[in-house]
Order: structure tokens, then C-alpha cells, then sequence
């Protein structure tokens, strides 16, 4: 049995390989757990929530392999997780874990050469060469800028509806929908918790609104310049662009028009990458069929 998880700071969707289906309630068992993330949580809370969320569903002693993928795995931090990994699963004899950009390049390129983008809340690209990321444009958050990322837009959309950009009956709209004024979004942004997250929320409006061209002009707009300061420095035009995330999912159209005016083909788009690392992990045998823990 080979297990699969897909990490953000939220939730972890899980998969399983297995020869032996029988050994899960039904194919199509589903389950999330909490985000894993070493970066804000303990050894012993990730291990406490494996144990309490995970465990329970099936015999841990039939895993042979875990590969984990999440944000916060960052090369420091990658013997960490594994570590709690193998605590959790001590009859497996293979396991890694990996940050959730190899996961995304895994997922959308397999085992071919490519570029692979996260477009979510944050904003993440790099090169790949089928087995490990040989390059990576650095992702410097919402604060510094990560352009195309959702937290981005909803940024992008704020300036521009204050600064007069967007015609007046936009802005009308967006406050009466949202029921945001602009010393609420001034409190949420500087003074609440997590406002990237509430940045990113703010692109569902946009998507509702992408009928009205100056909308839709300003999305594109924002779209192209992840190009610009992100794909572009790995000088490969020849290399279509994938993605995997809500926003390049949501907004494919847009993304498409803007990878095309910046002189790049659009390559897969996922919403999730776990479907797409049962796929490249599948490869390891022609027996195994998939279960899912998560869903899909």
C-alpha cells in the first residue's frame, strides 16, 4: 500500500495505491485531515493529529511507502516531517516528504521537463526536469509581491476600486455584495490575522464580475505579470506553462490570454495536484489501483 498526501496549512487530502482494495472499506473512501504544516506546528501535534484523524481508518501496518507533499516543507524541514512520518508508519520502508512545489511539478509534468506553476492564495513556479526542481523564480508573499496569486488579485482589485480605476457602479457592487467599506478592509488588512487569506477571498467577486471588460482586463493584467517576473527569468518559451490552484483553475480563460500575450503556451491546469501524483506515482507498479482519501 502506498499512501499520498497532498498538504496545505488547512486540511491534507490522502491517497492510497493499493494491490489489495479489500483492505479499505470501499474504493471510494474518502477523507481529509487537518493541514500538516512543520513550520507552525510541533513534531507532536502533527504526530497527535496522524494518530487521532488518520490512523483510525485503516491498519497503518499495510503501508509500505508515504510520500508526503505540503507547504512549509522546506528543504531544513524535510528529515522533520519525515521523521514523524515514519514514527506514524514504522513498517513502511520507503518514506519522503517534499515541499508542495515538487508535488505540483510531479503532479502536472510526471516524469517530462517543464515548468510548474501554484497559483492559490500564494504564488509559486519552477523548473523541473522530471525528477527534481532545477530552478525556481523565489516566491516572496502577498507583502512583496506574488503576482497572479490570489492574494494578489484581491489586492490588485482594492487598489483599484479606491484609486478610481474601476468605474463607480463596480465599486457600489462590490460593497453591497461583500459588505465591506473601505475602514473595514483598512482593519481587515492591517490589524486582523491572516489577511492574504482575506485578499485571496476577494477573487470569488472578481470571478462573478469578470462580464464587466474593466474587470476582466485588470485579471489578465495581473495574470500576465506572473509571467513577466516569474517564468520568464527560466529563459524556456519552448516550455509550456502548467499550473495547479484554485485561481489558475477558476481563471483559466484569463490565464490562457495571458500566457499567450506574454509569449507562452498554457499547459495542464489543475485544481488539485493529487490526482496528478496518484498518476506519477502509479508508475512504480502496473498492479496497484487507487483509493481515494480526499475528494477529487
Amino acid at each position: 500500500m502506498i499512501l499520498i498526501a497532498d498538504s496545505g496549512s488547512t486540511k491534507t487530502d490522502w491517497a492510497v495505491l493499493t494491490s489489495q482494495p479489500s483492505i479499505l472499506h470501499s474504493s471510494l473512501f474518502t477523507l481529509h485531515s487537518q493541514g500538516l504544516n512543520p513550520v507552525h506546528q510541533s513534531r507532536d501535534t502533527i504526530l497527535q493529529i496522524l494518530r487521532t484523524e488518520l490512523l483510525p481508518q485503516f491498519d497503518a501496518s499495510e503501508v509500505s511507502s508515504v510520500f508526503f507533499y505540503g507547504s512549509g516543507v522546506r528543504p531544513e524541514l524535510e528529515s522533520v516531517m519525515a521523521d514523524v512520518l515514519r514514527e506514524a508508519f514504522p513498517q513502511a520502508e520507503t518514506v519522503e516528504a517534499h515541499s508542495d512545489l515538487l508535488g505540483a511539478a510531479r503532479a502536472l509534468c510526471g516524469h517530462n521537463y517543464g515548468i510548474a506553476s501554484i497559483l492559490g492564495t500564494g504564488a509559486n513556479s519552477c523548473l523541473y526536469d522530471g525528477q527534481r526542481i532545477v530552478q525556481n523564480t523565489p516566491a516572496m508573499g502577498y507583502i512583496l509581491d506574488d503576482e497572479g496569486s490570489g492574494a494578489a488579485l484581491g489586492k490588485r482589485l482594492l487598489h483599484d476600486l479606491y484609486k478610481g480605476v474601476l468605474l463607480e457602479k463596480i465599486k457600489n457592487a462590490f460593497e453591497t455584495e461583500t459588505g465591506l467599506s473601505l475602514p473595514e478592509i483598512i482593519d481587515k488588512v492591517y490589524r486582523q490575522p491572516l489577511p492574504n487569506r482575506f485578499l485571496a477571498s476577494l477573487s470569488t467577486f472578481i470571478h462573478r464580475h469578470l462580464d464587466e471588460p474593466d474587470v476582466r482586463q485588470m485579471t489578465v493584467d495581473s495574470l500576465a505579470e506572473f509571467f513577466t517576473f516569474n517564468i520568464v527569468p527560466y529563459r524556456r518559451p519552448d516550455l509550456p506553462v502548467s499550473f495547479v490552484g484554485s485561481i489558475a483553475f477558476f481563471f483559466q480563460s484569463e490565464l490562457r490570454e495571458a500566457a499567450e500575450r506574454e509569449g507562452f503556451a498554457l499547459g495542464t491546469v489543475l485544481r488539485s495536484p493529487i490526482e496528478g501524483l496518484i498518476r506519477y506515482h502509479s508508475v512504480l507498479s502496473n498492479s496497484i489501483t487507487w483509493s481515494g482519501f480526499g475528494e477529487f
